[in-house]
């Protein structure tokens, strides 16, 4: 006969009934977890707690269940994802709702783990929190999530919000002690700058473990005992990765286009033109120069600077629109207007092949400083000259 004595009767679900820590002595040191429709109390544990820990909806999708604590409740998340979570994800890959596309700070929990099991600590951008939950199929293991204020753990580690601070806070904020009772939290190696594992130590007695850099490596890192080889230590940036980058590269040159495309219709219209389908594809070709074309192509163009990258590639184009519409022989351009191009084109694809810096793992802050001081000024000098040189080909013709 099958034994009933695991199963919720109002539910007709299956509940696993372990004891609280309090009880380790007598028995495993597990905890008891619960479809997520059913909220109730401790069965009489007054050191249990009805509360949840983290905030969360129960209407979302990805999370499965509750498991009670004896300092509260902690949400259960499934580790597939679901239509609206990808879709969620493409939105963001092309900024939409970028900013906000994030989860409660807090603790949860993946499959049934008990006190032993590992901690993960990320971040609570919702794609970074997704990318790690459907790696751990079949592990059962809790996520920290610090407060990042949506943004990804890399990009969160250099601004300071996955950082020593709120690591110390959060682990107090929800009594990790009294849930685990090892001292081991397992922090993706991508986090590392913004962390001091000896202030976390002296403040917590949790001891920071560096997991691999990506979330594909953390279950052998886990099944290994905690140890990395040195492929899970390489950093990559593969051509996959540069790829999905830049869509929202895209979107964040929609504002700026709209602007130099009212600029050259007022222009226009005041006679200081003509500008027409060939300035429009022209600028347009330039910002896919700077925006797509570099970040693909990264590796393989010569130099180190990301607007050198960028102007080269601008440059490229600029000799092809010129060669395609006739110069020197059409009698729309001029000398004038060839420099023009010459020294706006390239520019535009230095500054938003510059951008991708932010992006990128080729790059240090400190680098990314040294070479804004000298490629800023640069470019707004010779955007400034090469509008000036095509306004002047309005009124003489050389």
């Amino acid at each position: 006969m099958e034994d009933k004595s695991n199963y919720d009767e109002s539910s007709n679900k299956k509940v696993l009934k372990i004891q609280p820590r309090a009880n380790v002595q007598d028995k495993p040191n597990t905890l008891e977890i619960r479809p997520k429709e059913k909220a109730c109390c401790c069965g009489g544990n007054d050191k249990c707690s009805p509360e949840p820990i983290t905030q969360f909806n129960k209407n979302d999708t990805w999370i499965t269940g509750e498991i009670e604590t004896p300092i509260g409740i902690v949400p259960q998340v499934s580790t597939r994802l679901t239509s609206k979570d990808m879709f969620g994800a493409w939105k963001v890959r092309w900024g939409i709702n970028r900013m906000n596309y994030k989860i409660n700070p807090g603790i949860y929990a993946v499959g049934n783990p008990d006190t032993t099991s590992p901690v993960l600590v990320t971040a609570n951008y919702k794609l970074t929190f997704d990318t790690l939950r459907k790696e751990l199929e079949g592990l059962d293991t809790w996520i920290l999530v610090l407060d990042t204020k949506g943004i990804n753990v890399w990009c969160a580690a250099g601004k300071g919000t996955f950082g020593t601070k709120e690591l110390i806070s959060r682990i107090k904020k929800i009594k990790l002690s009294q849930i685990v009772v090892h001292r081991n939290l397992i922090l993706p190696q991508l986090g590392a700058p913004g962390v001091t594992a000896h202030e976390v130590a002296k403040h917590t007695g949790f001891k920071v473990i560096y997991g691999p850099v990506r979330a594909e490596d953390i279950k052998k890192f886990i099944n290994s005992g905690l140890k990395a080889d040195e492929e899970m230590r390489t950093v990559k940036f593969s051509l996959y990765n540069r790829l999905v980058l830049t869509p929202v590269e895209i979107v964040g040159t929609f504002k700026t286009s709209l602007i130099v495309f009212g600029i050259l219709f007022l222009a226009n219209i005041i006679g200081l033109g003509p500008f027409g389908w060939v300035d429009f594809y022209a600028f347009v070709g330039a910002l896919l120069a700077g925006c797509v074309l570099t970040p693909v192509l990264l590796p393989w163009i010569p130099g180190k600077a990301f607007a050198w990258k960028g102007w080269l590639l601008g440059f490229i184009w600029t000799v092809s629109v010129n060669l395609l519409n006739g110069y020197p022989n059409a009698p729309e351009y001029s000398i004038l207007k060839a420099l023009g191009l010459f020294l706006i084109l390239p520019s535009v694809s230095a500054f938003y092949a510059m951008n991708f810096t932010g992006s990128s793992t080729y790059t240090s802050f400190s680098g990314v400083i040294k070479e804004m001081k000298i490629a800023v000024p640069a470019i707004v000098l010779s955007i400034s000259a090469g509008i000036l040189l095509i306004l002047a080909n309005s009124f003489v013709k050389l």
